[in-house]
């Protein structure tokens, strides 16, 4: 009894819980759209519009952020919250990588699909840039897991935020081309992605330049990748102290639910197809003469 207490009480357990809670939330909700749009549109889900690719590339996210809520760990430390092969950092890297670049396409394909719609340049440049930056970053991870050097970590979101500025250049250049509720998701996109940029400038990327700085301070030697790759297969730490989990809190909570509601927004913004051209229509009609050709 006692002992149930104390891990009720333990600060890592409420979050583990709360992670789950969210993760088993938002799969229901993916579930509900699924259904909901696949009965609004099933014709046109049939014919290859971009709504059936955007529901399998958010469920990707969806389940793969949800697999990490439930089985917890931090890669380069290998440390986890459950004593089970499937904690693994080499199982957990290989999921995080697949959601990862299945989310960015999300964001590839919705750009290309506004800024084909509002013919807009600008946006369709900017999602063309947005998957290798990201299949760049995933490679400074899997590094930063194999070798143990948190400066690629630095490096990884770094990328990831250079590529959702990118992003960004894209959605502002498609908020004057619609109007109604496609306008205020876009401008809703914007303020996210605003306070991602925040998060990962001021928080994320100095939490790993001061662990690289630390732990190359003291001469902590780093692994040849070859011996890496086994040890993120065959060893990691079960640990519920908040010492080691007070660092990857934040950043977890945030991924693992606004994230992935971003992802599911998409999914529902992607299937507005018959709603956008006359969105961009009614946006669009009255700066006709005047638009500048020269920002496209």
């Amino acid at each position: 009894m006692r002992a149930q207490q104390r891990a009720l009480s333990n600060p890592v357990s409420l979050w583990w819980a709360m992670l789950t809670l969210v993760s088993f939330a938002n799969i229901v909700f993916w579930f509900i759209l699924y259904r909901q749009l696949n009965g609004a549109n099933g014709a046109e889900l049939s014919q290859g519009s971009q709504t059936g690719p955007m529901l399998m590339l958010s469920a990707a996210y969806v389940f793969g952020c949800a697999f990490r809520s439930v089985l917890p760990r931090a890669d380069v430390q290998r440390i986890c919250l459950v004593d089970s092969w499937l904690s693994s950092v080499f199982i957990g890297r290989t999921v995080a990588t697949i959601a990862e670049i299945a989310f960015a396409a999300q964001w590839a394909v919705i750009l290309a699909q506004l800024g084909a719609i509002a013919d807009a340049e600008t946006a369709v440049n900017m999602a063309r840039i947005i998957l290798p930056l990201i299949v760049a970053a995933e490679i400074c991870s899997w590094y930063a897991v194999l070798t143990k050097n948190f400066l690629f970590n630095a490096i990884e979101n770094s990328l990831w935020a250079v590529a959702f500025l990118f992003v960004g250049v894209g959605l502002g250049r498609l908020v004057p081309e619609f109007d109604g509720t496609v306008r205020w998701l876009l401008v809703a996109g914007l303020v996210g992605i605003a306070c991602y940029l925040a998060f990962l400038v001021v928080v994320d990327v100095p939490m790993y330049l001061k662990r690289w700085r630390i732990e190359h301070a003291a001469g902590t030697p780093l692994l040849h990748p070859l011996d890496g790759l086994r040890d993120v297969a065959t060893r990691w730490t079960v640990t519920h102290d908040i010492e080691h989990w007070k660092e990857e809190i934040a950043w977890m909570s945030l991924y693992f639910s606004a994230a992935v509601w971003g992802s599911l927004a998409l999914c529902a913004l992607s299937a507005m197809n018959d709603h956008l051209p006359r969105d961009r229509a009614q946006a669009s009609a009255p700066a006709a003469i005047v638009q500048p050709t020269s920002f496209r």
